[in-house]
């Protein structure tokens, strides 16, 4: 199965998030805008798993989520991946990321144990639409750079979710596997 940890988007948020997403479409850059039900932060991704490796990143994510608390995120600012000369990714981040940061950082810790690979340098992000060609990048990257600061709302990172991803012609099928409340 091919799967990976995430924090969902809490629903009342998706009316902002989708404001952003129709700038983004003004552009008429090529974009795949994600679905409202598809948003999420991923915390870690470990490709196709077995069923005794779901067993362990169950065990391991229950067993680290047990010291700590519920906190609130911000979600503000849009940015890109890799860059803004090669556009791929465009994300709303996380203002003052480190609560979130630091959970990611024990549970990937944890995760190396198992022979994951470990996360080079982890940004707490929310990925809104995928550039899939060149057209309109000037335009497209000055309405990314407009909305820089913008600020969606907050949510309470009240649980994290084991999902699994089927990929299809019409875009990627979540189903949640496992659900992990702090």
């Amino acid at each position: 199965m091919r799967a990976f940890l995430a924090v969902d988007v809490d629903s009342t948020l998706n009316y902002e998030i989708q404001k952003v997403q129709k700038e983004l479409k003004k552009t008429a850059a090529p974009l795949k805008m994600v679905e409202p039900e598809n948003l999420h932060f991923t915390f870690k991704f470990f490709g196709e798993i077995s069923p005794t490796q779901t067993e362990n990143i169950i065990q391991i994510t229950q067993d680290k989520l047990e010291k700590y608390k519920s906190f609130p995120l911000n979600i503000k600012g849009t940015g890109v991946f890799p860059s803004m000369g090669y556009m791929r990714v465009i994300w709303l981040g996380v203002e003052e990321p480190e609560q979130f940061s630091q959970l990611q950082r024990d549970l990937d810790q944890e995760f190396v144990k198992m022979g994951f690979k470990k996360e080079r340098s982890y940004i707490p992000h929310l990925t809104i639409a995928r550039v899939k060609g060149p057209r309109n990048k000037e335009i497209l990257a000055e309405t990314v750079q407009k909305l820089e600061s913008i600020e969606i709302g907050q949510m309470t990172l009240e649980k994290i979710v084991l999902k699994k991803s089927e990929l299809t012609p019409v875009g990627p099928i979540y189903t949640d596997i496992q659900q992990f409340f702090i």
